[in-house]
């Protein structure tokens, strides 16, 4: 039940969608006919546990109206441990509906903000400025945790009558930057901003960028595109900015990579309802790559759950190492096992990001290292693609790493050295930057060499030798000195894996 300013009680009405949605009674205004200027009206309810992952709230929008406002509080009563509190997301979708695909998007901010407004010519971060059309816009709730006790909550909403604003046609960044032409390029394709649930602005974010040494930037925020018409004023021949989203889900994220101005993609399914595979394809037809996100982390909602059929690459290190990344990491090892297992089965390339969302998050660490023939979307793309690319914890990391046969063949990261079963191959390494780490070569069959930690210097070279009857693949990690016992260090390099032999 929810309960208007009036006193008006207001039942729920109905309940759709395979994703779980509930619909709420309606809110109505006046019109600016009556003479207002403003008007304000107050919806009260309570969710209880086992809510469904959406409600909505339809909101009767007259015409003559020039802005929106909703603001909204809930009740935080304390929980006993392991017990999950309140919280609730928010977002708003206008007069052309809340189908799934998103049609009538007009903002998401999660639980990042406790108001937001709407007019033609502006909006708060994370939600799209535009006309505000006559008919009927949904006040999108998403209950992501409800305590024992329930969750009350109370939605304010206020029309402001008037002219509208100019509508401002949205500039994007350019797709190209100079480069160096066929170069490894540094980039960092997970970041948020001010524009979902991060802190920082666009230009803070490329200052800090260009400062880690990054040639490229993925703009990723949580449910909503509204950041891509603000990133155009910092992209820079030395900066190519790259538009995405992190689609946030209850089964896991999603970071769509270098996707079309404009696009959005919706995340409002569950691995039960049979929906990624559609909005995957939706990423690529925009131009974009489908990487899943740090599939082993402990957040609620945020382990991966859609399995890797659709993914063009995976996130295997997310921000500073932890424990859910060595899992990621292993995990991802099982499936370059799995690909050299199955004849004909493409593999996965495996990637870095920061997720950096405010201080004392790293811009850059980690990044992603990526060989590409220049500087520009579509090549860094295809780097990534191909898994031409190793991971580092910063720009003072270099690998180099290399397979020759006894002929002159030779293969480089992502590729495959086309030699014969038994022939006699070199693998060999050189590092820069990274002072007492090991170099551990890991082949289909684990660990099969461990360096003695690099001179203090950082810089090092190693060479091992194998045959691809041995190791059907080989991949690299460099790892600091371990603290406690047999345990490996954490990363300070991997890099994606040369398969040996011919496919």
């Amino acid at each position: 039940m929810c309960e208007d300013d009036h006193g008006i009680r207001r039942r729920a009405l109905f309940v759709t969608g395979a994703a779980a949605a509930l619909t709420l009674g309606s809110v109505s205004f006046a019109s600016a006919a009556d003479g207002r200027t403003q008007e304000t009206k107050t919806v009260r309810g309570t969710l209880p546990t086992g809510s469904p992952d959406f409600v909505y709230l339809p909101l009767e929008v007259p015409s003559g109206v020039r802005e929106i406002k909703v603001a909204y509080t809930y009740d935080k009563p304390s929980v006993p441990a392991g017990t999950p509190g309140n919280a609730l997301d928010i977002g708003i979708f206008d007069e052309r509906g809340t189908e799934l695909g998103g049609r009538g998007f007009r903002g998401w901010s999660g639980g990042a903000r406790t108001e937001f407004f709407l007019r033609a010519d502006d909006a708060t971060p994370g939600y799209i400025p535009g006309p505000i059309r006559p008919g009927t816009w949904h006040i999108a709730l998403g209950p992501y945790t409800v305590a024992p006790q329930g969750l009350p909550y109370e939605i304010t909403i206020t029309l402001s009558y008037g002219e509208p604003g100019a509508v401002v046609e949205p500039a994007y960044p350019p797709s190209r930057a100079k480069g160096r032409g066929r170069a490894w390029y540094r980039g960092d394709c997970h970041l948020h901003s001010w524009y979902s649930d991060g802190r920082r602005t666009p230009a803070q974010i490329a200052a800090l960028a260009r400062a880690a040494g990054l040639d490229f930037i993925n703009t990723s925020e949580h449910n909503t595109h509204a950041a891509h018409a603000h990133w155009a004023r910092e992209a820079g021949d030395d900066l190519l900015i790259l538009l995405g989203e992190e689609v946030t889900t209850r089964n896991g994220h999603l970071v769509a990579l270098g996707t079309d101005p404009g696009t959005f993609v919706d995340w409002r399914y569950r691995a039960r309802d049979n929906r990624f595979g559609r909005f995957a394809r939706q990423i690529r037809r925009a131009g974009g790559l489908v990487v899943p996100a740090h599939p082993h982390a402990t957040c609620i909602g945020c382990t991966w759950k859609f399995g890797f059929g659709e993914a063009d690459a995976v996130e295997v290190w997310n921000g500073p190492w932890t424990p859910d990344d060595e899992v990621a990491l292993a995990d991802w090892d099982g499936m370059l096992v799995a690909s050299v297992r199955s004849e004909g089965r493409g593999w996965i390339p495996a990637m870095g990001n920061s997720d950096a969302h405010r201080d004392p998050d790293v811009v850059g660490h980690p990044q992603t290292v990526v060989l590409a023939d220049e500087l520009s979307r579509g090549a860094i793309q295809a780097g990534i693609r191909a898994g031409r690319s190793y991971v580092a914890e910063s720009r003072h990391v270099s690998v180099a790493f290399s397979a020759s046969g006894g002929r002159g063949e030779h293969a480089g990261i992502g590729e495959r050295l086309e030699v014969g079963h038994d022939t006699p191959v070199t693998v060999r390494v050189d590092v820069t930057g990274a002072p007492r780490c090991t170099v551990r070569i890991v082949t289909d069959q684990g660990v099969l060499f461990t360096s003695a930690p690099l001179p203090v210097s950082g810089a090092g070279s190693v060479e091992w030798r194998t045959t691809p009857s041995y190791a059907a693949y080989v991949r690299v990690e460099l790892r600091h000195e371990t603290v406690i016992g047999p345990l490996p260090g954490a990363l300070a390099a991997f890099t994606n894996p040369i398969f040996l032999g011919r496919g």
